[in-house]
């Protein structure tokens, strides 16, 4: 049980937890994450500088031990890990991450290939000369001082900041809800955009960009983007490109390399040369033979040697796109104004420097005036006193102490408790004509002096000349030249094929069932002629050599295609299984069986598809319809009514008759010419005019110069063979003529139809998983008017279903 003493609350947890983490949010926001708008500085980075310039640890003293710095940090400013406060502090050293370093550091410092720094008991820093400008005036009352965390001693809330860090050095940070992303830029230019803001406080963004042009990278590069950065600078959020600088060099032996001598802001050299490594080494690019980084003391250099007839530049395009070797830079440009997070844009950021800079050259002119009238009266009274040496001296004597000096003084001559203790303090040394001459002269550059800053905090316009003076000071003591040039439009990446991927010769399979796969030619040669390895109820469509520059266009019985690129069909060797098309696309349907396999080297211009289906649909449509952007699904190659199949598929010119045979034995031929080029997602015409319950059991597609046969096959066995010449062309969607001799009981019906000579096999499959094979040289040609020859026995190998040519690569 609880004593009385015991203060007990009763709360909601959400309440607490809301609270709680309100006020710590605060904190992170505030003091710990986010930049200054001021000055540019988080208060970790503002409190090292504030304890080092303390300690004296300047640019025109030696250097000291980072672990004393850091020990002053976090034992007078800031109670955190000693981590965090050294990192912040190589971090203001590193000349890769910060345009203006803020600390010189002596050691290791770390490196752009993201090495660490060595520990702070081995690195000696101190505080860089352009930091000192960050740090002037701050004796002269210019900014407000608060108490440390343990009441022990003060620091100050913002440094004076004579020049515009947050956009020189630029910041990055995440806090609660927050985060930043600042880039760095060029002091120069940024000057002289502060000075063009005072010039004119009403100028665009515009006006500022003919003097800030943009980032400017420690690191380099080459910015993209001209739109991107006038958005950021409008809104404080934009987006850029980050390229870096490359060059293509000739070689010996006629082979080029490409040298990067600038990378993107912030990317870690050793992890981008080892990412553009792997890309060799895993062939995911041809073309380069060998990467290295030359790196040394004169500069940033990465080689990338190809191989002899690479195409330079395509490799240029696919490393821009698939590595860090360019970047997209997002601005999100917060800081604190106000104390409170504020998405700000450059005008935004120009004007609370140019007010934060007004305020401190008015409380400095006013500290300086305070001190110059102090002193105006010390001299005063000094003056005064040596007009009247002799009674002074007489009076000093005659008192009992410094005391009653003091008093005397002022009682007999009017003269003030400070100027009495400035007198009786005057060494005797100093009562002589040149000190009087000297003090006049101190006296005139007083008054002077007062009047100068009396006439700075009465006008503005005085005020203004004096900061614009300064600037102008500090751009000529610390002109650097711009590292990062800007182009105007972000460049498109066109990546060729022959960059990715080695031409060579592969031999393609596709099966009925929709096993598809390329293997390399020495595998095919080891396998001593065995057959494509398949399952027992499938057979083989397509087996051709082809390059794996080519692309193949596998068409479905659902009228849908599905386009590969040769090289990225699944390379299996040919004694396994291929992979199904439904590991090529992501919505294939497990009832479509592949009905044609067509390679294409180039799409043609004046070539076109001709589809035909089983309910007599026929469709010609431009290859040029069938080549897409993107191929991760199934497209539609025809659109089929119903219960409609896809029949089969030609490439043809316009010059061939089509020929369409029907399941009730009707045979009609004609034109391709008749039939129109349409879209590809249209239905196609009439190809065929058919009874009620007959359909199309098989087309083919006859050249001007066709030497084969027309080969056909019932359900009841039989095969019959025709000459083209038995069939002169009609015209379309008529119902052709009768091949086969009416049989009142068990009529023959037609379920395939081929085109082959005297060297063909078709193969014939029966409903009893039994396959015949039919050499065509054994069939005799016949008329039309006779049934064929029965080349099966249906009561032992059973009906046949289907049937396919051989097929050799």
């Amino acid at each position: 049980m609880s004593s009385p003493d015991e203060k007990i609350q009763d709360l909601a947890l959400e309440e607490v937890l809301g609270d709680r983490f309100g006020r710590y949010s605060k904190y992170i926001i505030q003091e710990r994450a986010l930049p200054d708008a001021r000055d540019g500085l988080k208060p970790v980075q503002r409190r090292i500088l504030f304890a080092m310039h303390v300690e004296g640890n300047t640019a025109e003293k030696g250097f000291r031990k980072s672990a004393k710095t850091v020990g002053n940090v976090i034992g007078n400013y800031h109670p955190h890990g000693d981590s965090s406060v050294y990192e912040a502090m190589v971090r203001m050293s590193q000349d890769w991450k910060v345009r203006n370093t803020l600390i010189e550091m002596h050691g290791n410092n770390g490196s752009v290939d993201g090495d660490p720094p060595a520990a702070m008991r081995y690195t000696e820093a101190r505080i860089s000369k352009i930091s000192a400008e960050l740090l002037r005036d701050l004796d002269k009352e210019t900014v407000d001082f608060v108490p440390n965390f343990d009441d022990t001693a003060s620091e100050p809330t913002v440094l004076p900041s004579r020049f515009p860090n947050l956009l020189v050095n630029g910041s990055t940070g995440i806090s609660a809800g927050y985060a930043t992303d600042i880039p760095p830029h060029n002091l120069t230019e940024v000057i002289d955009g502060v000075l063009k803001r005072l010039d004119n406080p009403n100028c665009s963004t515009s006006d500022i960009m003919k003097y800030i042009k943009g980032p400017d990278f420690p690191t380099g590069g080459i910015i993209q983007g001209i739109d991107g950065i006038q958005k950021a600078y409008e809104t404080g959020k934009g987006r850029v490109v980050v390229r870096s600088k490359t060059t293509i060099e000739d070689m010996r032996g006629g082979r080029q390399q490409i040298v990067i001598t600038e990378i993107p802001y912030e990317i870690n050299k050793a992890t981008l040369v080892k990412r553009m490594d792997d890309l060799r080494i895993d062939k995911k690019i041809e073309g380069i033979s060998e990467v290295r980084d030359e790196t040394d003391r004169s500069g940033l250099r990465i080689v990338i040697e190809l191989k002899k007839d690479a195409n330079a530049d395509g490799v240029l395009n696919y490393l821009f796109k698939n590595t860090d070797l360019q970047i997209s830079y997002n601005f999100n440009m917060v800081a604190i104004f106000n104390k409170r997070p504020q998405l700000m844009g450059v005008i935004s950021m120009l004007d609370a420097y140019i007010a934060h800079q007004k305020e401190i050259i008015t409380r400095r002119s006013e500290y300086d005036i305070r001190r110059a009238k102090s002193r105006q009266h010390i001299i005063d009274g000094l003056m005064k006193a040596l007009s009247i040496l002799d009674e002074v001296i007489r009076i000093i004597r005659g008192s009992k102490d410094k005391r009653d000096a003091k008093l005397n003084l002022q009682t007999n001559y009017d003269f003030s408790e400070k100027q009495a203790e400035a007198i009786v303090s005057l060494q005797l040394y100093r009562l002589t004509n040149t000190d009087i001459t000297q003090l006049q002269q101190e006296a005139e550059e007083l008054a002077k002096l007062i009047a100068e800053l009396e006439a700075i905090l009465g006008d503005e316009a005085n005020l203004v000349q004096c900061l614009k003076e300064e600037l102008q000071g500090i751009k000529k003591a610390y002109k650097t030249p711009r590292l990062t040039s800007i182009e105007n439009e972000i460049t498109e990446i066109k990546i060729d094929t022959e960059v990715l991927v080695a031409s060579e010769e592969v031999v393609v399979s596709v099966t009925k069932e929709g096993y598809v796969k390329r293997t390399g030619m020495r595998s095919y040669a080891a396998s001593n002629g065995e057959d494509l390895s398949m399952k027992e109820t499938d057979h083989a469509i397509f087996v051709q050599s082809m390059n794996t520059m080519d692309a193949l266009l596998l068409f479905t019985s659902k009228g849908n295609y599905i386009y590969r690129p040769v090289h990225e069909l699944p390379d299996i060797k040919w004694k396994s299984l291929g992979e199904h098309i439904s590991h090529l696309v992501t919505d294939a349907s497990g009832d479509e069986d592949v009905i044609a396999a067509i390679p294409m080297k180039t799409f043609s211009e004046t070539d076109n598809f001709l589809f035909t289906t089983k309910n007599g649909m026929i469709k010609a449509s431009a290859v040029l319809n069938y080549q897409p952007q993107r191929y991760s699904k199934t497209l539609m190659a025809m659109n089929l009514k119903g219960d409609d199949r896809l029949l089969s598929v030609s490439v043809i010119n316009g010059t061939e008759d089509v020929f369409l045979a029907s399941h009730n034995g009707y045979g009609l031929r004609y034109a391709v010419s008749e039939v129109p080029v349409s879209g590809a997602r249209t239905a196609g015409v009439k190809a065929m005019n058919l009874k009620a319950g007959d359909f199309v059991a098989g087309v083919a597609v006859i050249a001007s110069d066709e030497k084969k046969d027309l080969v056909l096959i019932t359900q009841r066995g039989s095969a019959k063979r025709m000459k083209l010449s038995e069939f002169e062309p009609i015209s379309r969607a008529k119902r052709g003529l009768l091949m086969l001799r009416e049989l009142k009981n068990s009529p023959h019906r037609f379920i395939s139809l081929d085109l082959a000579d005297n060297s063909d096999i078709i193969h014939i499959a029966t409903n009893k998983d039994v396959v015949v094979d039919l050499n065509v040289a054994n069939l005799r040609v016949t008329d039309r008017y006779s049934n064929g020859s029965f080349v099966m026995d249906e009561q032992l190998e059973g009906v046949p279903v289907e049937t396919w040519l051989s097929l050799a690569p």
